[in-house]
């Protein structure tokens, strides 16, 4: 057992005034680098210095391998000044495990993971590794900037690591997702790799949403240098890597944050303001300014420490609203007696503020399914600050539009047209996320009206619909090899599906559509203007038809867009476009290298000295079935 003695020299205290003063004021803008646990030197002897905020315990001590587990040896001492308990303890160096012991308010000791831990035992013990923080991740000037520009291309694979490839039916480990993941996400021509939280999570059912250790990567994956090399290596390829992050809750683990000085010292007292219904979790108390500290500190650590290039906030609505999914007098309403959070909303604008003021380039997403106003815009115009804002409507819509019998999609067209009405109001992503393939939704390719070819001729459909559509593009995986079954984190996908030419086909029109959707700027570039769109015909409910045209920056930039949502072909069917001269298929859905049915116009088109939907010029086309078309002018090319 380690103990000081009365020959130790004393070390000076690793907290220091300017560091006690931001801790307390809740203005440290990398708390990480003072509280946790960080190997150092301390008058002139070789340790770890340990720092935990819990203001209202009776006593802290740090206990771990070094110590035999017991909570005699190294008491903290306490900075009242901040809340905050320190201790430098010699000899403890990096690969140390340790939790600390706090003695709580009503004299119960209880051990605790650190808050702060920068990595975790695996397993089940939950300890915390003693390591370095990582260096700060130097990327190329501009790189952030310009692949997450509102004009640039931006097309998003959302994966869990668990459950993409499983090798040997086991685990996937960074290294392993280094030479598969990145290169397939590369192949497959996306722009953008999201992964589903893998912050440490004692709950693998949890996905990673209940998340006990913000600052660890989880170490179900391995060590926390492998996933800074795994992140490295997608930025070598020429990927963006966004990260899910959970402030809006965290699990009762009673190890973890729950109570962690004896009381809600991380939530709040109250379950009417403190625990979360639907997930059966805590509700961070945005009002204490520690809490707010501990939470925009860890989004600013995952930007600059492992070169994150972004982060989609999840579950924003339920920070937004005090009344979310509770019941009348099961919830406190705001100091005007409203339903909306002032505390979450405050703290949201404040961590998008820092990550723009400490990590220009870097980009916050939301998930946020209300029609609260000002989520993308700046705070300082009253706004939530965010980037981009999942577009769940046009979701929801679309995909209730593409479950119907064709007999019925004339009834409700509007499904499709709606989302026009409100697509300059947002920065949206167009997201066909995990949430729409798990708890008895089905997959996507079951979702789809029809016998297994009109399935797949349905969701081909769609894709390219959605890859049109104004907005960036988000697709989980799965979703490209058509999927039939459920999503199941304890399985990896059903890659044997590939072995059907008729899913491969799926596959290789998502890559064909990345690859188009990245090289035309008329798909991209004027997403956030309402002179980057124009409908043809919106109008024929009848034949479930609907034909638009897409605009880049410079005139020749132009991309026509036309959807037959039947099963049935039309031929000699008169569209209206924008110029005249020779036109050329850039897209379609129904190529047989795709499972389709061949229908085509061929290499080229030549457009008609005819007037049709407000065009001086038209073309006479076949419209395949359940098919969508691209047509670009070929001067354009």
């Amino acid at each position: 057992m380690q103990t000081h003695t009365e020959n130790s020299p004393t070390p000076e205290p690793w907290l220091g005034e300017t560091d006690v003063w931001l801790l307390a004021a809740g203005k440290h803008l990398r708390p990480w680098e003072k509280l946790g646990a960080h190997p150092c030197q301390q008058a002139g002897v070789t340790g770890t210095a340990f720092a935990v905020w819990a203001p209202n315990a009776r006593g802290v001590s740090v206990v771990g391998d070094f110590n035999q587990w017991d909570a005699r040896a190294h008491p903290l001492r306490h900075r009242p000044e901040c809340g905050a308990w320190e201790l430098f303890v010699p000899g403890v160096s990096e690969g140390a495990f340790y939790k600390f012991s706090i003695l709580g308010t009503d004299g119960v000791s209880i051990l605790k993971t650190d808050p702060y831990a920068l990595r975790t035992e695996p397993g089940v013990g939950h300890a915390c590794i003693v390591m370095q923080l990582p260096e700060p991740v130097q990327l190329p000037p501009g790189q952030r900037a310009g692949a997450n520009a509102l004009t640039a291309p931006m097309s998003i694979y959302e994966v869990h690591v668990g459950s993409w490839r499983r090798p040997n039916g086991e685990w996937p480990d960074w290294p392993y997702l280094t030479q598969t993941l990145v290169p397939y996400v590369v192949e497959m021509g996306f722009t953008h790799l999201e992964l589903m939280p893998v912050n440490e999570h004692p709950f693998y059912g949890s996905w990673g949403y209940q998340p006990t250790g913000l600052y660890a990567p989880s170490a179900r994956y391995g060590s926390p240098q492998a996933f800074r090399d795994f992140v490295a290596a997608a930025h070598a390829a020429g990927l963006q890597v966004l990260l899910d992050w959970v402030p809006a809750h965290f699990p009762a683990d009673a190890d973890a944050l729950a109570r962690f000085d004896g009381t809600a010292q991380y939530e709040h007292a109250d379950p009417r303001e403190g625990f979360h219904c639907d997930w059966n979790t805590l509700i961070y108390n945005y009002s204490r300014h520690e809490v707010r500290n501990f939470l925009v500190g860890n989004a600013l650590f995952w930007i600059e420490r492992y070169g994150i290039d972004g982060l989609r906030v999840d579950a924003v609505a339920s920070m937004l609203y005090r009344d979310y999914s509770r019941a009348e007098g099961e919830w406190i309403p705001n100091k005007d007696g409203g339903r909306e959070n002032y505390e979450a909303i405050a703290f949201l604008r404040e961590v998008n503020h820092v990550l723009g003021q400490e990590a220009p380039g870097a980009i916050t997403v939301a998930e946020e399914s209300t029609a609260f106003p000002g989520v993308t815009a700046p705070p300082w115009s009253g706004g939530l600050g965010f980037h981009y804002k999942w577009n769940l409507g046009w979701m929801h819509d679309t995909l209730a539009y593409f479950a119907l019998d064709p007999i019925y999609r004339p009834h409700h067209h509007d499904n499709i047209s709606f989302a026009m009405m409100y697509a300059y109001t947002e920065h949206y992503v167009l997201a066909l996320s995990h949430d729409e393939v798990v708890h008895g939704k089905g997959s996507l390719y079951n979702k789809m009206w029809g016998d297994d070819w009109q399935k797949r001729a349905n969701l081909r459909a769609l894709y390219a619909l959605m890859y049109a559509h104004p907005g960036r593009k988000l697709l989980f995986m799965g979703s490209e090899l058509a999927q039939v079954r459920e999503w199941n984190h304890d399985a990896e996908l059903d890659w044997g599906l590939l072995d059907n030419p008729n899913h491969a086909g799926v596959k290789r029109l998502v890559r064909d559509l990345n690859l188009v959707y990245r090289a035309h700027p008329a798909l991209h570039a004027r997403d956030d203007d309402t002179g980057g769109f124009s409908w043809i015909d919106v109008q024929d409910r009848a034949r479930s038809l609907f034909s638009f045209v897409r605009f880049g920056a410079s005139a020749g930039q132009q991309m026509v867009v036309i959807c037959n949502l039947t099963p049935v072909v039309l031929h000699g069917y008169r569209i209206g476009v924008p110029q005249g001269g020779p036109w050329r298929e850039v897209l379609n859905t129904d190529l047989a290298c795709y499972g389709g049915s061949g229908v085509s116009n061929g290499a080229a088109m030549q457009c008609e000295a005819m007037a049709c939907h407000g065009h001086t010029d038209s073309l006479l086309l076949s419209l395949p079935p359940l098919g969508v078309l691209w047509l670009e002018p070929m001067a354009a090319s």
